[in-house]
Formats: structure tokens, C-alpha cells, sequence
């Protein structure tokens, strides 16, 4: 049962909320392909490729291969184009590509925690071109993404600054307390993938939602709450029911340490080993 009411006299709290298919139905990055179709940033067998991963994605077909070779594609993909472009599109199409995906019973957790005092943090694997924009539409007071690198020219180079996967969103979390002064064992967090072990473990709260078949295995182990999020919904169709204004989403967890970095990679490699039921 989500605690209402949030004890001020103690430490500040948090919920900690994946997005694709734990907020929104679809990928947030693969969602936009035909609109950078359409701007001229892809081709059309891009176009294509695009849609054949989202159905892979929404099928929940993607093991831990398949993420990694999505992400190369992903990243090598973006390579020479405008940043400021990215973000003219995403700014232009957001509400008629994301507003219809958004899960109802998703937006309204985001304005149980809201109203219960808790901070809401969006920690996402996609691009925070992407990301900061649906933070912003969702009325998140933080954001946690992929950061690519941008070359002097204004265009990205290719390169992944900060990949938010499998551990080191934990450690993204675990900076977040130490700088906002959140209490873990008192958190909140939400996610449908076994890819999210870390972050989910690392508070007292852990939500399974729409959970792959791993991720239900270890929640009905754990005896973690298992939700399931089926309605879309426009915000714009709530917002007269909404108390809680959107509020300004904030990039946070820009630069883990290579430390956090290394140990993704380490957990990624010991999880590719995993035998899988």
C-alpha cells in the first residue's frame, strides 16, 4: 500500500521510475524514428530497422545481446547528427507521439508520490534528448539518461558518454541520495526488465511492472509487488483531475565515474553467463 502521507520530520524520499514499458507502452527512443525519418536524420531502411527493434522491444523478446547490439546500432546511428535538430523534432512531435502512450495507472502513481511529498525520478536508458523532454511532460523532478557525446561541431560523435543500464542507474540513485539527502530503505522504484535488478534492489520499495519473465521470477521470489500497467492514456485527458502542477525536469547523474562505468560492464558480462530459465 503507497504511503500517502510523507513524514517531513524525516529524511526526503523518492520514486524511482523506469520509463519505456514502465511508463510509456513503447521505446521513447524508437518512438521517434519516423519523425527523424521525416526531418531527414535517418533513411528509410533505417526507418525500417527501427521498427522491426521496437517490435522486438515490445514483443519482450530483447535478451542481453540483443540490448548491447541495439545500442551500438542506436549509437553509431545518431553519429553526425545536429543535436539542436534532435531536439527541435522531439520538442515538435512530444505530445503527439508520447501524450497516447503514457500508462494511466503510471501517471497516477506519479501524482500519488507527488501528493505523498516524495521527489519522482525518471532513470532511463534512453537518450536524454529524449528523456528530459517526456521528464518534463510527465512532471518529474529529475532525470537520469544516456548521455552521448557531442563533438564541437553541435552534432553527436558516435560515442556514449554515460550509458544509464543495469547497475549504474543504482549508482546513479545511490549519488542522488547522497546529494538530496534521499532515504533508500524508504524509496520507491519501478521497472518492467531484469536489467533493473540493481536500481530495484537498491531501495526498500522495489515494483515490478509488466514484468519480463525474469524479472517475475525474482519479484514472486522476493515477494515484491508485481503491477500491471494496460491503459494509455493522454495526460492532457487527467490533467483537470491533476493537483499537482508538471513541474521542471532536472538532468541529474551526468557523470558517473568510470568506476560505475566498469562495474556495468562487469555485471553485464557475469548476466550474459546467467543460464536463463
Amino acid at each position: 500500500m503507497l504511503n500517502l502521507v510523507e513524514n517531513h520530520s524525516l529524511p526526503r524520499t523518492a520514486a524511482f521510475f523506469d520509463l519505456d514499458k514502465t511508463v510509456i507502452a513503447k521505446s521513447s527512443t524508437l518512438t521517434f524514428s519516423k519523425s527523424f525519418y521525416q526531418g531527414g536524420l535517418i533513411n528509410r531502411r533505417a526507418a525500417l530497422r527501427t521498427a522491426y527493434i521496437q517490435f522486438v522491444f515490445l514483443a519482450g523478446g530483447a535478451d542481453h545481446d540483443q540490448m548491447e547490439r541495439m545500442r551500438k546500432y542506436l549509437s553509431a546511428m545518431c553519429r553526425g547528427w545536429n543535436v539542436q535538430q534532435v531536439k527541435e523534432i522531439v520538442a515538435e512531435t512530444l505530445h503527439d507521439l508520447i501524450d497516447p502512450i503514457i500508462y494511466d495507472e503510471a501517471a497516477s502513481l506519479i501524482e500519488q508520490h507527488h501528493k505523498a511529498g516524495r521527489d519522482v525520478v525518471i532513470v532511463s536508458t534512453s537518450g536524454a534528448e529524449v528523456v528530459e523532454p517526456i521528464g518534463e511532460l510527465l512532471g518529474a523532478d529529475r532525470v537520469v539518461a544516456t548521455r552521448l557525446v557531442v563533438g564541437e561541431d553541435g552534432c553527436f560523435t558516435g560515442e556514449v558518454e554515460y550509458y544509464a543500464y543495469g547497475p549504474t542507474k543504482a549508482e546513479a540513485i545511490k549519488e542522488l541520495a547522497a546529494s538530496e539527502g534521499y532515504d533508500l530503505p524508504r524509496c520507491y522504484a519501478y521497472s518492467d526488465s531484469a536489467t533493473d535488478l540493481p536500481m530495484l534492489e537498491a531501495v526498500g520499495h522495489p515494483h515490478a511492472v509488466n514484468p519480463d519473465r525474469t524479472l517475475r521470477r525474482e519479484a514472486v521470489a522476493r515477494a515484491w509487488p508485481i503491477l500491471d500497467f494496460h491503459r494509455p492514456v493522454r495526460l492532457k485527458q487527467r490533467l483537470p483531475a491533476l493537483s499537482v502542477p508538471p513541474r521542471p525536469a532536472l538532468v541529474a547523474a551526468a557523470a558517473i565515474g568510470a568506476a560505475a562505468a566498469t562495474a556495468g560492464l562487469v555485471w553485464y558480462a557475469s548476466r550474459r553467463r546467467a543460464p536463463v530459465a
